[in-house]
């Protein structure tokens, strides 16, 4: 079972970061969802929760009363203590049991989905801890969860090829349907038809997802598709989408030309983009191996594009993909303050990365993202390269 997997290696990083013990400390988890709570507690809560993580083994949730059934279910914890009216006893006796000299916590200034502890429940939390040794002892965990949620079961592998493998099937069924006079909205509906078909749902939410550009008019970035733009012959259609399956997403960018009466192909300044981004791509997936850092897979690809004439793009090159289209961990993007020390992290086996970037044109903008998995050696490419502009 994927949960009791992430448990146990969740447990082995304790002495990999440092720690001592891993304190998940949570309230009202439908409306503040933490990263704890979806990596290794997999069950929702309603009252203050702590679920402790201890370097000697122990594995101890105390919950509310009325939350304890659910949690003894999922067969995580060791130790199932229920509460009524206050955790500060149980929370405290727990915490002298283990004695941890460093508690995690999760906080970062960096990574979002290991910044689940809210400033509110901080508080809290040092209110119930006053005058005892354990206020002290507090710091991040994002260490721990930035591994945890990087480094991808094999289960998790196969979640995600999947989502891959669904997404290609319906890339394969947009072609026949681009035509001249369409909407970008119209082709985003065709779309949301085909995750019906496929009993999928979105990677991000569906009014977003897909995002679609036709034409050098179309808004870019994460943007929602038009209404009154619509495909014409000279147009590049640029698509942008991903599918979740069994709690596991794919993110994908796919190219096609509308070609004017008479065209065989594209003209040479879109050739010439498309050749740009996919040698970046190229080389971004040479520098991906393990022990790299983020930045400097970025600078590979970056290269490539300045010194094919071309102002960097404003985005970094690739994100972790996992749980979330926008995943946590290592980033593999420029040293930009706006990235922190995401991109200073180290690239390690099982990570899972887009590598991305996109170039406009006077036909439209020319925007390539390929899903890859980091093995011993390299990384492998989850999604089928596309190396060539598909021709309506």
């Amino acid at each position: 079972m994927l949960l009791h997997e992430k448990a146990d290696q969740a447990q082995a990083l304790l002495a990999e970061t440092g720690l001592d013990c891993w304190l998940t400390f949570a309230r009202e988890t439908e409306l503040h969802p933490d990263p704890g709570i979806e990596q290794v507690v997999g069950a929702g809560v309603v009252r203050n929760s702590a679920f402790l993580f201890g370097a000697g083994g122990a594995r101890v949730a105390i919950v509310a009363n009325f939350d304890t059934s659910a949690i003894r279910a999922k067969g995580v914890f060791r130790e199932v203590i229920g509460y009524d009216e206050d955790i500060r006893g149980p929370l405290l006796a727990a915490l002298q049991r283990l004695d941890p000299r460093t508690i995690g916590l999760n906080y970062s200034l960096d990574d979002v989905t290991a910044d689940g502890l809210t400033h509110g429940h901080w508080l809290l939390l040092q209110q119930l801890l006053s005058g005892t040794p354990y206020l002290d002892r507090l710091t991040s965990a994002a260490p721990l969860l930035a591994r945890l949620r990087g480094r991808k079961s094999s289960t998790e592998v196969d979640r995600i090829r999947r989502a891959v493998a669904v997404t290609e099937q319906i890339v394969e069924q947009i072609t026949s349907h681009i035509r001249p006079g369409l909407s970008e909205r119209e082709l985003a509906a065709f779309v949301h038809a085909r995750f019906v078909e496929h009993g999928v749902s979105p990677a991000w939410p569906l009014e977003g997802c897909p995002i679609v550009n036709t034409g050098p008019a179309s808004d870019l970035g994460h943007t929602y598709p038009s209404e009154t733009v619509r495909i014409e012959p000279g147009h590049l259609v640029h698509i942008d989408l991903g599918v979740r399956i069994d709690g596991y997403c794919s993110d994908m960018q796919r190219m096609w030309y509308v070609r004017r009466p008479g065209e065989s192909g594209p003209p040479e300044d879109v050739r010439r983009a498309f050749d740009t981004v996919v040698r970046a791509i190229d080389a971004g997936a040479e520098a991906l191996r393990p022990g790299v850092r983020g930045f400097e897979v970025d600078a590979a690809a970056r290269s490539v594009v300045v010194t094919g004439g071309y102002p960097e793009f404003k985005h970094g090159l690739g994100h972790g993909l996992g749980r979330a289209v926008h995943d946590g961990g290592t980033l593999l993007g420029p040293r930009w303050p706006c990235y922190g020390r995401n991109v200073e992290a180290a690239v390690e086996v099982g990570n899972v990365f887009t590598l991305e970037l996109g170039i406009p044109t006077g036909s439209g903008v020319v925007g390539l993202e390929e899903d890859v998995l980091v093995t011993a050696t390299g990384c492998e490419f989850l999604s089928s390269r596309q190396r060539e502009l598909i021709l309506v």
